[in-house]
């Protein structure tokens, strides 16, 4: 029931009903749902999923109201319209689509009213497709108690800076006086945007009202001026140094270790793409879970769950390992369905494009691993750094691993785990879900290229599969040999008509004549004078030589 299209389900049709059935039980915090086909949650299928302790049971934290927060970024224009452009031959680099604004609970200008003296617990959630934000909240501080869904020490902080997918439970004490009312800046991370639109509110402002009668405060114009202010007042914030609650002891070594290595290129199509050790997610043509369900014995061979899908097949209860090396200039906020990971190392901000800090296992500061790590599901790489990160395979089924900017999931930047295939085979997949393959006539049966049969061989028999777009060829290829010559021939004839009809009024037989037609420009502008000669001031000078 985790929904992402072509991995747990069908995409679901047009006037199609789906129900996703399912029990929570061990799991409690800050959630949110959404579409994971194309870019459709930016335009707005999306919302928060609380899940709330059991009768009787507590939080570890007292508070007297609780209320929610989402931030995301607003585009004037649709997924479909920005995706045709962003993965396109035009866009050679990858640029990601601008926004034109910043969003506070899916609007702008916020007031939120306070009582004094009172304790809110406030759900932060980053719902957006792309940039991480900055959260404050003027002479105010957040306590963090709860980070995606799992509970830690109390982290008092002066900011936050929230990656898309994040979530922060936060506790916030007002103040006993009503006297003044206060501003809660949300603004976007710069540092994500390759060009800033002079129309782009970096910085969004939001009033905390403790009364109507006090004086509202100014709002901040969102300029880039007003930004780089903000965000220099603002204390480093590395959630790297939040303690979980419970303490959960760092998992033993791996017993499977995953090395990814992120880049991004441009393949045949002329299309910047991402990638994961060279190979850029495209999907199945049967989803991935009818794949395991329908493979038998089968489904511990990771080949008939395709050679694009970056799939992986881990057993139950093992401990997996993953090593990011973000070799990209970027920041990725990585997101794993299914689970919770431990954080045991993130590397600082790599300087050198060309030389990125990856993963060294013979370098002693590279396995300094914290005792009791944090556990969330979404964190940030740094740009041109690596992160390793470690959960156990407790939780049959198929999730996927990918970055939560979704500009970036399109491109495919995801891997597929296979977890326990034979623990899932144990469940049913209920008939809703073949239905809805049927009504979009998709195959709820077969290996990543919709083939099987009765041996191994027929299954993993993948002719006809889904496959990325062949690499660029090296050097130019023929038709790119003919563009640069039919291009030099109309540049050199392009330059032999600007000379013969720009410089055919200034050919002379001889000096003589140059300087005769010389003087007729100079007296033209009242520049001769019988007695003295030539004689130019400052204006005639600047008429003469615009003709000239």
């Amino acid at each position: 029931m985790d929904g992402p299209e072509m991995v747990t389900q069908c995409p679901i049709p047009p006037g199609f009903t789906f129900t996703y059935n399912f029990t929570v039980d061990d799991q409690v915090g800050t959630f949110w749902y959404h579409s994971h086909s194309g870019t459709q949650y930016g335009d707005g299928l999306r919302g928060l999923f609380i899940i709330e302790e059991a009768e009787g049971d507590l939080k570890p934290f007292e508070y007297d109201e609780e209320v929610t927060v989402t931030v995301s970024e607003w585009y004037h224009k649709e997924g479909p319209e920005l995706m045709a452009k962003f993965l396109n031959r035009y866009n050679p680099t990858g640029a990601e689509p601008i926004p034109q604004n910043t969003l506070f609970n899916d609007t702008k200008n916020v007031t939120w009213d306070v009582l004094p003296n009172t304790t809110y617990f406030v759900r932060l959630v980053n719902v957006g497709l792309f940039t991480s934000q900055y959260l404050a909240l003027e002479d105010h501080t957040f306590t963090i108690v709860e980070v995606d869904g799992v509970y830690v020490e109390p982290y008092e902080v002066s900011s936050i800076y929230i990656s898309a997918a994040q979530r922060y439970g936060v506790l916030v004490k007002t103040k006993k006086s009503t006297d003044k009312n206060y501003r809660f800046f949300n603004a976007i991370d710069k540092e994500m945007l390759d060009v800033l639109p002079a129309d782009l509110q970096l910085l969004s402002t939001n009033i905390m009202r403790y009364s109507t009668e006090a004086k509202t405060p100014e709002v901040v114009d969102g300029t880039e001026a007003n930004f780089d202010n903000f965000v220099a007042a603002l204390e480093d914030f590395d959630d790297f140094n939040i303690k979980p609650l419970e303490k959960v002891s760092l998992y033993g070594d791996p017993d499977v270790q995953l090395v990814l290595d992120f880049t991004m290129d441009n393949l045949g199509d002329g299309v910047n793409y991402a990638f994961f050790n060279d190979i850029s997610y495209t999907a199945p043509k049967v989803p991935t879970l009818y794949s395991v369900m329908s493979s038998g014995k089968y489904s511990n061979v990771v080949d008939i769950y395709g050679s694009n899908t970056n799939a992986v097949v881990l057993q139950k209860d093992e401990v997996v390992e993953i090593v990011l090396n973000n070799r990209d200039p970027g920041k990725h906020p990585f997101h794993l369905h299914g689970h919770v990971f431990q954080i045991i190392k993130r590397s600082e901000k790599g300087d050198d494009d060309d030389n990125p800090i990856v993963y060294d296992p013979s370098n002693p500061e590279h396995k300094q691993y914290p005792e009791y790590p944090l556990r969330r599901d979404t964190l940030l790489a740094n740009p041109n750094g690596f992160i390793i990160l470690r959960f156990k395979a407790t939780n049959p089924g198929v999730w996927l691993f990918h970055c939560h900017v979704d500009w970036h999931l399109e491109q495919g930047l995801a891997i597929t785990l296979v977890e326990a295939p034979s623990e899932i085979q144990k469940q049913s997949v209920p008939q809703n879900h073949y239905d809805s393959c049927a009504a979009a006539n998709i195959s709820g049966r077969g290996n990543a290229a919709g083939n099987y049969g009765d041996t191994q061989e027929a299954w993993v028999d993948l002719t006809g599969e889904r496959v990325q777009f062949a690499p660029l060829p090296p050097g130019f290829t023929t038709k790119g040999y003919v563009a640069f010559f039919l291009c030099t021939v109309f540049a050199l004839y392009g330059l032999h008509t600007i000379y013969k009809y720009g410089m055919e009024d200034v050919k002379v037989d001889n000096n003589q004549q140059m300087v005769h037609k010389l003087y007729r420009l100079l007296d033209e502008y009242g520049a001769l004078d019988e007695n003295e000669g030539i004689s130019l001031n400052s204006d005639v000078q600047g008429q003469a030589s615009e003709s000239n």
